[in-house]
Formats: C-alpha cells, structure tokens, sequence
C-alpha cells in the first residue's frame, strides 16, 4: 500500500511543496483484525487539522500516516464483523466511538473517551498500530484514519456504510468538513427557523455551516472572512450578507440589531471567539468549532455569562451522531438543499499532497481532494 507520511513538523510559513513534508511511500499492507475493516481509498480530503499536525500546532506521535476525511469500499472485514460486507460504499469517520464510555452512553459518540485515548496515541480503536514500513518501522495512525493511502484498516465502528449511487467526489467531504459544519449549528447550536447567525471563517467546515443555517431557515446568515475571494461562494452556500471581520459589527447590526442569536467560530482564533462573544445578543451562543493553537488562552468579560445569559459552547465533530447524520445529510444533498458540491475545489493525485498544504494554508482551496 502507498501513504503519505509525516516524520517532522515543518513551521508554518514553510513552502511545504518545497520542504516535502509528507513522503508519499510503500507500506506493508496490513490485514483487519477482530473488529475492523480493510478500506480501498477512492478520494480523500485535505482539511486544516491535517495542516495543523505539519505544522507542528497540532501535537501527534511521528512518524505518522495523516488523513482523516476519505470516502473507499470495503475490501475485506475482521472476525466478529457481521453488519458491513465486502464491497460496500462507505465514509470514514475519525472518532470510532467505542459505545461505551461515558461519553458514548450519554448518546455523545463524538467525545469518546477511548477514542480520544487512541486517537492521540497513533493507535486504533482494537489495537496498537498497524502500520508498518517494510523495515518493520512503526507508522501510527492518524485519528483512526490515515486517509492519505490507497488502502486503510481502520475500526468498524470508523465506518459509515452509505448508497453505492452517491458520488466518491460528494461522500468524501461527508466524515468531516460537513458532519463538523453542519452538526455544529443543527445539533450543538440547535438554530430555529427565524434565528440570526454569524459564522466567522469560511474554509469548508464554516461553509458548511452556512449551509445549515440557510438549511435552518435563519433569518440571516452572515458571513465573514478576510479572504475576500471566498465571499461570492457564501453566497452561493446560502449567506444573506458576507463581508470581512471590518464589517462583521455593521452587517450584524443591519441584520439582527444588538447581535446574532449564533455566532459559530469556524477559524481556531481565541480572539475571534472573544469577538464572536460580543456579536451575539443577551441570550446568545458562541459555538466553537475551529482549533486554536494549544497553548492559547481566551479571556473574556466574565459578567457576560451570568449578566447576560450569553453561552460559549464547544462543538468536537459537529456534537454529530455518524451513522445517524450522515445519512440524514446525505438526504438534504439529494433533495437540493444542500450544495455540498460548492466545496470541492478540485482533486489532485496523491503525489501533489505537499503542494495542497501549501494551497490550503493561502486560502487557494476549501477542499481538495487527492486521489491514490
């Protein structure tokens, strides 16, 4: 099997398509143990939690095998293994929830606990790591996925079995960039008809966001990024007004008085969460959904809370239920109410990985898919 693999971060800043970071390489091809699956790779998608690990903001074991949003056929199943078949069509998901946890049995599979624990040690839901370079080298795992293959044995419960009809190209972007988007302003925020929303940060999973809040019947949908370039495809997402951080404090006013109902943070900024608290109204939720940089801190008036009934709410994957909202999700594409094909930028071979972190990290991309 072929991966890319990172064995050192390179900062940000760097030219990644010049400093190589991710060796695309043979691997021994590992077979599913009990509990799991083996997954042929159609497409995957690069997303800025991959950028984050190269870069070093996001700490993980190296070296490591990274991609975490893809969509395969199953191509071969574990012992104990009985509800998905060789040949189906499925999204990989990167928290395979172990259904009993804590977490897990309060109907929150998003925060397992033991998927937490593995996902941050390499290793897979059943078991230490499988990969290996031909030397026998240790390869981890990169959230239960390692999507940047041709091939991947990954948890059962790390697969969403979809319809065979439904475009690799479309199910690619389902495992992470919507399920988070989306989750977080239908389950998290639980936005109502007739609701206002912000979104700050417009890359897929805030884009998508966009989507669900048009998909909410908001009232308003406003959209903000500095990257201008991006403003004509929120528009397209569903947004009723779009503009840069400059605007948001005018666009909001015009559009909700005092503050939105929902301001989702989709940029991994403390400060922009800060200011996402003093866009929303008495009453109001700021829903966190980007990652900031670990060693960030945010400070805020804290009379906001209880003087004002204001709500900070973090949202990991959406807060989603997988094998219950990507279907549904899926649903809402086939009915037309959900563009999700407005976020494919365009799809490269695996080769080009390098040269996609660098597109992602300008802004040239919302999603790029690489085909093995």
């Amino acid at each position: 099997m072929r991966a890319a693999v990172l064995y050192s971060t390179v900062p940000a800043g760097t030219s990644y398509g010049k400093a190589q970071p991710l060796v695309v390489q043979e691997l021994s091809r590992p077979e599913p143990r009990a509990g799991e699956v083996g997954v042929t790779i159609a497409y995957s998608s690069l997303c800025h939690s991959d950028l984050s690990v190269v870069d070093g903001s996001r700490v993980r074991p190296l070296p490591m095998a990274l991609g975490h949003e893809a969509v395969g056929r199953v191509a071969s199943v574990g012992e104990g293994v009985t509800d998905v078949s060789v040949g189906d069509h499925v999204v990989l998901v990167f928290v395979p929830s172990c259904g009993s946890c804590r977490a897990c049995r309060a109907g929150r599979p998003a925060l397992c606990h033991r998927a937490a624990e593995v996902n941050g040690s390499g290793d897979l839901l059943h078991g230490e790591a499988l990969l290996r370079t031909p030397e026998g080298e240790r390869i981890n795992h990169h959230l239960g996925v390692s999507a940047f293959a041709d091939y991947a044995v990954v948890a059962r419960e790390s697969v969403v079995v979809i319809d065979d009809d439904v475009p690799d190209t479309i199910a690619a972007m389902f495992g992470c960039a919507v399920l988070t988007g989306m989750g977080a302003v239908l389950n998290t925020a639980a936005v109502q008809p007739g609701q206002s929303v912000a979104v700050f940060g417009l890359g897929a999973v805030g884009l998508s966001a966009v989507m669900a809040a048009a998909l909410a019947g908001a009232s308003a949908v406003i959209a903000i990024d500095p990257n201008t370039s991006k403003h004509g495809l929120a528009l397209k997402c569903g947004a009723t007004a779009v503009g840069t951080p400059d605007d948001a404090a005018r666009l909001i006013a015009e559009a909700a008085g005092d503050g939105v109902d929902t301001a989702i943070e989709a940029v991994g900024s403390a400060r922009v969460i800060a200011s996402c608290l003093e866009h929303v109204t008495r009453g109001g939720a700021v829903v966190s959904v980007g990652l900031p940089h670990p060693t960030a801190e945010l400070t805020v008036p804290a009379l906001q809370f209880a003087g004002a009934g204001k709500r900070l709410l973090g949202s990991y994957m959406g807060d989603a239920v997988p094998n219950r909202d990507i279907p549904l999700y899926l649903g809402y594409w086939r009915e037309g109410r959900l563009p999700v094909e407005l976020l494919h930028t365009d799809t490269r071979p695996l080769a080009e990985i390098n040269e996609g972190l660098d597109a992602l990290a300008a802004g040239q991309v919302v999603r790029r898919l690489f085909q093995a």
